[in-house]
Formats: structure tokens, sequence, C-alpha cells
């Protein structure tokens, strides 16, 4: 029996923090920052003057606070214009009257209860069905979705727009604050045993932190014949650099998805693949940040190099110029990855990149050159993702 195993970036399914879905990404980085730097100084058991007056500059970034004809004001608009809104359950924390500056009232956590959240908007309709369109015409048995919002999310698109393709809809929560996870659909073709969250896993390079900016939960299948498969889901640290260098913490997350990988190994597994968003492409024949998976050391097969791999091009891309997957798909736009135990690797008949549903770089005006895309797909916001999806098809 073939199975087909994918992954895919869908970006978020229903709805996304608004900081998430603008069309130039760089216009949400100020208030995805200000967001992190508020609920981290929120967190502080005591706050500074300079503390107050940082978390009242997050909060005008996140357009909680707006400057008016009188100074700055509380947003009457909070719910319609804001990046975020502030929510004071118990006590108080800000102190905003009418006719003066707002100011922090609380002396320290234990004054309030309360967080500042990102605000969400519904995904553009054409955007969400083209989505639906990609794994509907993929058809995988096997698909890892990163940046899922959560299980009720997955389930609802599962039944709302997919038909009930899936027999299993699974999501453990990760550590981005934003809700953007991995998650794993599967049709009633496999069995899914266990679930195993690495979501806990300490940085050790950073004491109190946790590793994985979201998590790698490592999944067992019960396959048709009776063989099990392990799925390591991915979604490593992003490229933004609003947070200092990415890639040193990236290395140390491959670094650790290959101690998994090797003690799965060690216990007897042999079918084991590791897959998701990586977030870094090639340089070359390097893969900075990800030689612990992909490197010359490396015992997992890389499913872009396998000989079977044959479906890598765009049907526009006669000479070969884009064997990416995010974006404009250039070789260091490869970011999405399927790594295969060698086991498994022996068991892959065909695999590809699918970009029907990819425009490109959101700001293009034109069709993509080097692939065809849906014919509802007519601008960047339409596009189901702004990644392809990857896959292999695997004889079990």
């Amino acid at each position: 029996m073939t199975l087909r195993l994918a992954t895919f970036n869908v970006e978020n399914l229903f709805a996304r923090a608004k900081a998430l879905d603008t069309e130039d990404r760089e216009q949400g980085q100020p208030a995805l920052s200000a967001f992190e730097t508020f609920n981290r100084i929120a967190a502080d058991p005591v706050y500074s003057d300079q503390d107050k007056a940082d978390m009242i500059t997050a909060l005008t970034t996140l357009r909680v606070l707006v400057e008016t004809d009188q100074g700055l004001r509380l947003n009457p608009n909070q719910f319609d214009n804001a990046w975020a809104l502030l929510r004071e359950n118990r006590g108080d924390f800000l102190a905003a009257p009418a006719n003066a500056p707002p100011r922090v009232v609380a002396n320290g956590r234990g004054d309030w209860l309360g967080w500042v959240e990102l605000t969400v908007e519904p995904v553009d309709e054409t955007s969400t069905r083209m989505t639906a369109k990609v794994i509907q015409d993929l058809a995988p048995d096997m698909l890892c979705v990163v940046e899922a919002e959560n299980r009720p999310a997955l389930a609802r698109f599962n039944d709302e727009l997919l038909g009930g393709r899936f027999a299993h809809c699974m999501l453990v929560d990760g550590n981005d604050p934003r809700g953007i996870d991995v998650g794993l659909f599967c049709t009633d073709k496999v069995k899914v045993r266990w679930v195993r969250s690495n979501v806990d896993v300490p940085d050790p390079k950073r004491k109190g932190k946790r590793l994985f900016s979201r998590d790698c939960p490592v999944y067992q299948l019960r396959l048709p014949g009776g063989e099990d498969l392990f799925l390591l889901l991915n979604h490593l640290k992003s490229q933004s650099f609003s947070s200092g260098d990415p890639d040193p913490l990236r290395t140390r997350q491959s670094q650790e998805v290959r101690a998994i990988y090797d003690g799965l190994r060690a216990e007897g597994a042999e079918f084991v693949a590791v897959l998701g968003d990586l977030n870094k492409g090639p340089d070359g024949d390097r893969h900075p940040t990800l030689e612990a998976l992909i490197g010359p050391d490396s015992p997992l097969v890389d499913a872009y190099g396998h000989e079977n791999f044959a479906q890598l091009w765009g049907d526009k891309d006669d000479d070969h110029e884009r064997p990416g997957s995010f974006q404009s798909c250039s070789l260091k736009n490869r970011l999405d990855y399927i790594l295969l135990s060698p086991p498994l690797a022996d068991r892959v008949v065909d695999g590809g990149v699918f970009r029907r549903g990819l425009w490109g770089t959101p700001s293009n005006k034109t069709k993509p050159k080097f692939w065809t895309v849906y014919d509802e797909i007519t601008a960047g916001r339409h596009g189901a993702s702004d990644h392809g999806a990857v896959w292999v098809d695997l004889d079990l």
C-alpha cells in the first residue's frame, strides 16, 4: 500500500492575529515585539519607573493607547483597529482618565491579574478555501500542519472545508504565545497510538527558558501492515532578528531534534520522519543551523535529494531555477522539509513540492512565472499560504 506523507505550513486557518495577517510582514513586526515586551515585563514581581514607561510605550505601539489632540489616551476603538487588547481581570493595572494621560498604577504582578492578547480577524475567505483545496488535491494520508491555532480550529477546518477527510486530528499546545502550533491530520488508514510532547525541554544556554519555539511532538502511528511510523513534527525558530540572532537557538533546536531521533532509533524504531518548517534554507551545499539534521554526519535522508523525489520543480520551471518551498522558491527559500530514516527512505516511490496554492512573494502584482496557481488566486492575499506543501509517497 502506498501512503502519502506531507508537511504544509498553512499560516493559520480561520483566524489570525492582525499582526501576522499583513501584506508586508515587517508592518506587523513592531506590534509582535511590543506584545512580547509588555507580557515579559508584566510578569515581573516589581515594576520600576522604567518598566512602567516601557509598558506604556508597548501599549502605544499596540494601539491600546493612541495619541489624540488632548495627548495620549485609551483607544476607544480597540476592538476595531488595535493590534491587541489589554485584559484586566482582577485588580487595577492602568488608570486612563479622559482628561489626563494614562499611567500604570500597579506596582508589580501581585497587584493585578491580566495580560495583553493579540487581536485576531478572519482570514481572507478565498485564502482559506485555497488552503483546503491544496489539501484536497494533494490528498495526503498523514499531514503535518504548521501554524495551526489549536485543535478545535483544525477539527472545524476538517469538518467544514475538508468534508471530514481525516479521521484523526491531533494538536498539542506549544510554547508560542501567539498560538501557532504544529498539528497532525491522519486518514483512517493509520491509527494514532500515542503522542509525546517535548514542550518543556529546557534550553541549555538560557536559564529558565524552554528550548523549542513551539514544540517537537513525537507521534507513533500504526500502519496498515502492522509496522509503526514515528513522526517528529517541527516549526523551528523563525528568521526574525527581533530578539537577536535566531541562528544559535535554531542550531540548538536542531541538535535536540536529532537527539530525539537518535533515541528512537536506539530503541528499535525503523520508520522515522522529521518534518515541518525548519525556517532555514541552504547556503550552497551547507545547511547553516540545520547541520545536525542535514549535515554530512547526519543519518537522515533529505527527501529533496532522493532519487524518487521527482516532482520538485514547478510545471513552468524548465531550467530548474526554483527548488524552494517558500515565497519565491529560490534555494535559500527552501524552508520546509521531510527527513527520513534510511529504512523509511528506502520506501519512497515519489515526492515533490505542491505549489498551486502559492502566489509567491506577497507583494508580487502578477502570477508566478515558474508554476501554475489556481484560477481563484489573483493576488497574494488569496494564496493558500506563503509555503508550498512538501510530500513523499511511501510504499508501506
